[in-house]
């Protein structure tokens, strides 16, 4: 969701060593409590991002903006907050920044005022050419107020020579290149859309006759509403008093819709298309106990994103499970660590061990992921120390050995420890008696494929693969200035 790191946060918590989920973004047109059910998607969706939230909303006369760091819940669940968001036409966002300061200025939904009426924009995604736009924008006189790819749109948008606003949003989206999902509000409408290749989510849905866009289908479920369809890969849906239109702007593409959504970032209870994110992840378990099984007493899983995939393998395995983690959920991620002594317990401010299940068994745990390798090297000494006999790790997905571009926070491949390491030297780093990956094929299995077509994948996977769907061109560019200052002169 954001260009360029500016340098003012640090790139991925080595003390949490799980991929950083992306953005949401929630839309509602036509109802007379639009702030509050945006406030109440916010919440539904508040896994996808946990630094700020942000709600724009219209009542017929002007826009009310509220933006704010911090969880949702902490800033939208006041009254007088609400009361403020007037208006039955509303888009809201919440953030977790790939790149960029955790600074108000880069909390979306952005607005701004164009010739002819107010715009606002949110986003879940990454632009991989924001950068280049960025600087050809600025040679044309455009003065940006954030370090975020979503205000390269608004400008894109902006000094776009075509005519209605739809035309020139559709302009704007023809020039970046990346991934993305859209939600924007003007005064007379609601524009929900998808990049063409479909890698980021985006669900069309009702509630009360009145339609609601919002990256999970679980958002529509706090609201009482319900899933009419998912939004098409490169397909955009204009929202107005007349009703809804499908415009398809792009050429048509293969999708590639990010499987790691199934894996991580998606909420269990999610459904994408008929596909149950749940579902699949019990499926991903059953997969991994048929691809790596092991004498063992118990399945235990990482809690909480290993739940699901634990489950499916103790049922494929004929194992027990039990949860011998135990995850303390009133810990959020700015925890004060002022010491290395605190700071090294990190782990154990958000984990337990429940020994009367681990000790003095052979155990198997579970979890979604081994980004750094820090947090499963501490779990397993974790689990050691209350007793286990043998502990062996299967991890719900393949070996991530490529960063994402595509709106994930995620290290440089330098510090993806599977990038580094052999499987061997890997199990040997976290000390476990036995470790195994997910492959590729059974991942697709999972997920209802009968294999990964090498030559047209059907899913993003480029964190498992190295095979990015779209061009990066700021990422080919990055350190050689001189070619990227001559590319934008010559356009």
């Amino acid at each position: 969701m954001n260009a360029g790191n500016d340098g003012d946060r640090p790139i991925g918590d080595e003390h949490d060593d799980h991929f950083h989920d992306e953005c949401g973004v929630f839309g509602v047109f036509g109802h007379a409590e639009a702030g509050a059910l945006a406030a109440l998607g916010l919440h539904a969706l508040q896994h996808r991002g946990q630094e700020a939230a942000g709600i724009v909303t219209y009542d017929g006369q002007q826009f009310h903006v509220e933006r704010h760091i911090g969880l949702v819940g902490d800033n939208f669940a006041k009254t007088n907050v609400i009361s403020r968001l007037k208006g039955c036409h509303a888009i809201a966002h919440t953030r977790y920044s790939t790149t960029g300061a955790q600074v108000l200025r880069n909390v979306q939904p952005m607005f701004a005022e164009f010739h002819g009426g107010g715009f606002a924009v949110a986003h879940n995604g990454n632009l991989t050419n924001a950068l280049t736009l960025q600087r050809q924008l600025q040679l044309r006189g455009s003065i940006f107020q954030s370090t975020s790819d979503t205000e390269t749109v608004i400008h894109l948008t902006a000094t776009s020579s075509k005519g209605p606003l739809v035309d020139r949003f559709v302009d704007a989206l023809r020039q970046i290149e990346g991934a993305y999902a859209f939600v924007a509000l003007s005064e007379k409408k609601i524009i929900g859309v998808r990049d063409p290749l479909g890698v980021r989510p985006l669900v069309l849905g009702d509630v009360d006759g009145c339609y609601v866009l919002a990256s999970e289908s679980c958002a529509l479920d706090i609201i009482g509403g319900r899933v009419i369809r998912d939004i098409e890969p490169g397909e955009m849906v204009v929202i107005t008093d007349e009703g809804l239109e499908s415009i398809r702007p792009f050429a048509e593409a293969r999708s590639r819709f990010c499987i790691f959504e199934y894996v991580y970032f998606a909420r269990p209870d999610s459904v994408f298309g008929d596909t149950s994110v749940y579902a699949v992840r019990k499926r991903i378990g059953q997969e991994l106990a048929k691809e790596a099984p092991v004498e063992a007493d118990v399945v235990i899983p990482v809690p909480d994103s290993g739940t699901p995939a634990a489950m499916g393998y103790a049922e494929a395995a004929k194992l027990p499970f039990d949860l011998g983690i135990i995850r303390n959920h009133y810990v959020g991620r700015t925890f004060i660590q002022p010491t290395d002594a605190i700071r090294h317990m990190g782990v154990k401010l958000k984990h337990n061990p429940n020994r009367t299940v681990i000790e003095g068994k052979r155990v198997i745990l579970v979890d979604d992921s081994i980004v750094r390798g820090t947090t499963s090297q501490k779990i397993v000494q974790m689990v050691r120390d209350a007793g286990a006999r043998e502990v062996h790790m299967r991890i719900a997905s393949p070996p991530t050995i490529d960063p994402c571009f595509y709106g994930v926070d995620t290290p440089e491949k330098a510090k993806l420890i599977a990038a580094r390491m052999n499987l061997e030297e890997l199990a040997a780093y976290i000390n476990v008696d036995s470790l195994a990956f997910l492959s590729i094929d059974g991942l697709y299995r999972a997920v209802g494929e009968a294999k990964r077509d090498s030559s047209a994948p059907q899913f993003c996977d480029a964190c498992f693969t190295g095979d990015y769907p779209t061009r990066l061109t700021d990422r080919m560019l990055a350190g050689d200035t001189r070619t990227l200052d001559l590319l934008v002169e010559s356009q």
